[in-house]
């Protein structure tokens, strides 16, 4: 069943998907300890650190991408040595757009985590050190579950986020189909072509079915948690 998109269309739809799902999941072990970083300690250059994590919500997402280019790109430093020592190049590769999705989405990430360091009784954690647990049993097994609702949180949005990126993604790795071109990318270049609004129309209806689909079932599991948590 095609829904009248060509192969090429309905790979950028499975190509969103595994992209927004890549970015979501690499970017979620660190966006848990800058979250309980900037939670819980203090320390110099707290305030530039968080400045760094929201910047990508405040710049044009065209300047972020910019600066992946330049950092990430064959000729940048970054980009350079991961090429000459790993054999590794994003600049134009989907992995590139995993990434420019991960760093667009990492400030919804860290931001719906870190409320949920902040909402943790310290008494709690309190209580289970006076029993002898270290701090690494502490948080594996007393705050880690109780910001579970957050943390579940925070991936959905950044995976809602990452689904739907376009200007970073289109400037860092531009929109080729078949390897980097996802479904923001093709409903702007199906745009482009005359006579293409019934493809514009599914792809806008994928996306929309996508973003309520996935906000539904991150509500189910998150009320589940919950009530685990309670019980």
């Amino acid at each position: 069943m095609t829904l009248g998109l060509d192969p090429a269309t309905w790979g950028a739809v499975l190509l969103s998907l595994r992209i927004a799902a890549v970015a979501t999941l690499c970017s979620l072990p660190l966006a848990i300890a800058v979250a309980w970083l900037l939670a819980r300690k203090q320390f110099w250059g707290r305030g530039l650190l968080n400045g760094l994590v929201h910047l990508p919500l405040v710049l044009p997402p065209v300047v972020t991408g910019y600066l992946l280019l330049i950092l990430f790109g064959t000729q940048g430093p970054i980009g350079g040595w991961l090429r000459d020592t790993l054999g590794v190049t994003l600049a134009f590769r989907w992995t590139g757009a995993a990434l420019a999705a991960a760093i667009m989405a990492f400030p919804l990430v860290v931001r719906a985590i870190r409320l949920g360091f902040e909402a943790v009784d310290p008494g709690l954690e309190d209580a289970a050190a006076t029993l002898g647990a270290s701090r690494t049993r502490i948080f594996a097994t007393v705050t880690l579950p109780l910001i579970g609702p957050a943390v579940l949180a925070g991936a959905v949005l950044g995976f809602a986020k990452a689904l739907g990126e376009f200007g970073a993604t289109i400037t860092f790795v531009a929109a080729i189909p078949g390897q980097t071109q996802t479904i923001p990318t093709a409903i702007y270049g199906l745009l482009q072509v005359p006579g293409s609004d019934g493809a514009v129309a599914v792809l806008v209806t994928i996306s929309i079915v996508l973003a309520l689909g996935t906000l539904a079932l991150a509500e189910a599991l998150s009320r589940r948690m919950q009530r685990r948590i309670r019980g």
